[in-house]
């Protein structure tokens, strides 16, 4: 016992420098945004100057929560949790301080539904609303076009919780429609991308360099300009503005991925540049390269694990061929067989209720988010969502 406890029983020793993670965002009762988190490292105190993601904001008041109760504190220290009002731009877990650096750990939305309001609810009122729920669940993301409120989100059972959470939380009743799958995009080899921007007395010129990275790389931004050819502030400025903009791309105008865009020149006018000027130049760079890639379309996958009666092989093994989705050996024990392998999302999403139809109950479904991937019918999925990138600036 002694010795477990000496194991096991030993308190953690923390750093010194004032380190947290984020695991939630709420609201109290007044509307204040409060940001929920662990102290890693170091003491927070009353006050305090609190780094994250570029920003740098005070801890205005530290809250110990029992139940819905809360004490005000002047710090916390190492291995405490609190809540944190005066932080606005936090999120579920982000790293403060010295864990900045680190990795928010998010689910891919996959889905995207049409969020369809009451005849007497404005979408102007209802979305700064829905945004405090996206602050709150990071896999929740809101998007608004011409009047309506789109919403990404993992599936149909989100869906629901969402549905019932705007009714319980804002008294609207919202219905979804049946949603779209979210198409990626990425190139299949480099290409350079120029961007001018010169109305009069604005001037800005940028050149980037796109190249493909491999599947799940993500987006990554870089810079080779020499600061004698650009000044390294507004490299800096420029890099920011690659990463502050979901860049869509130009097949059906999904977002792009697996990328490394490099700054490679820039040219600024010495009385006539402003900083808003390289933003345009940025955006017009990135979308004039993709204009001139290959690009390639890609669709997300699942991995899906589907129990059913050893009669019912053929039909799963059919079905999933048609879905274009693969699978190993079907392992049989007893009357039921387990089929494994992958298949894309638009296929797989709603097969739990055929699953349930032909097996009369008695087949199971799981499925687990793979990634994104070529999309096996590119051409048709293009032409039925028939987007222009002409029209688009992206």
């Amino acid at each position: 016992l002694r010795g477990g406890r000496a194991r096991y029983g030993e308190p953690p020793v923390y750093p010194e420098t004032f380190s947290a993670r984020v695991f939630k965002i709420s609201h109290d009762p007044q509307g204040k945004r409060l940001t929920h988190l662990k102290v890693t490292g170091g003491t927070l105190r009353v006050r305090d100057a609190v780094s994250y993601a570029g920003h740098q904001e005070k801890a205005a008041q530290l809250r110990i929560y029992s139940g819905g109760r809360f004490r005000a504190v002047d710090q916390v220290p190492a291995g405490g949790v609190c809540a944190v009002q005066g932080l606005t731009a936090t999120c579920g877990g982000q790293g403060l301080g010295a864990e900045e650096s680190g990795v928010r750990p998010v689910l891919e939305p996959v889905m995207r539904y049409r969020v369809a309001l009451p005849p007497d609810c404005d979408s102007r009122t209802l979305l700064p609303q829905l945004r405090q729920l996206e602050e709150e669940d990071p896999q929740l993301r809101f998007t608004s076009h011409g009047g309506e409120i789109h919403v990404s989100l993992m599936g149909r059972i989100q869906a629901e919780i969402l549905k019932s959470l705007v009714s319980e939380r804002f008294g609207v009743e919202i219905e979804l429609d049946r949603g779209r799958v979210l198409y990626k995009e990425t190139i299949d080899g480099p290409v350079e991308g120029v961007g001018h921007f010169e109305p009069l007395r604005h001037y800005a010129e940028v050149h980037l360099l796109l190249e493909p990275l491999p599947a799940g790389s993500g987006l990554v931004f870089d810079t080779v300009c020499p600061t004698d050819v650009l000044d390294v502030n507004y490299q800096r400025l420029i890099l920011t503005h690659l990463e502050e903009k979901v860049h869509r791309g130009v097949l059906v105008g999904g977002p792009i991925t697996d990328m490394k865009i490099t700054l490679t020149a820039g040219r600024a006018h010495l009385k006539h540049t402003e900083g808003g000027d390289f933003r345009q130049a940025t955006y017009r760079a990135v979308r004039q390269g993709l204009m001139q890639a290959e690009s390639m379309l890609l669709e997300p996958y699942y991995d899906f694990q589907l129990e059913i009666p050893s009669g019912m092989i053929g039909r799963a093994l059919t079905d999933i061929q048609r879905m274009n989705g693969e699978t190993g050996t079907p392992q049989t024990e007893g009357e039921m067989t387990t089929i494994e392998g992958y298949a894309p999302v638009t296929g797989m999403r709603d097969y739990q209720m055929e699953v349930n139809s032909y097996t009369r109950g008695q087949g199971h479904l799981t499925c687990t988010f793979r990634g994104y991937e070529p999309c096996r019918n590119a051409e048709a999925v293009i032409e039925e969502i028939g987007y222009d990138p002409e029209r688009d600036i992206g």
